[in-house]
């Protein structure tokens, strides 16, 4: 019976993937030939952290309904130090 692993974890192996020539030479270029699979390792578990966010705000969007922009952008100002925006979502 095969166990399901989170991103990350578990035995590496190799995989094949189709990439563009152009991708490939930028990628080569910015990690070296020995860095492009941990590079790309870290790229889909991102991506793949995005995805499950994406799926937890349409749960969530789903059952409360849609977010209201105007509190997100206060709570924005806030966190950035907005002094104008921490007035009005005060």
């Amino acid at each position: 019976m095969a166990t399901s692993q989170a991103p990350g974890e578990g035995p590496v192996r190799p995989v094949s993937v189709s990439l563009h020539e152009g991708t490939i030479a930028a990628l080569k270029a910015r990690t070296g030939k020995r860095g492009m699979s941990a590079y790309v390792e870290t790229l889909i578990q991102r991506q793949l952290e995005r995805d499950r966010l994406r799926e937890l705000i349409e749960d969530a969007e789903t059952e409360h309904g849609p977010v209201d922009q105007a509190a997100v952008d206060a709570k924005r100002a806030i966190l950035r130090g907005d002094a104008a925006g921490s007035a009005d979502a005060a």
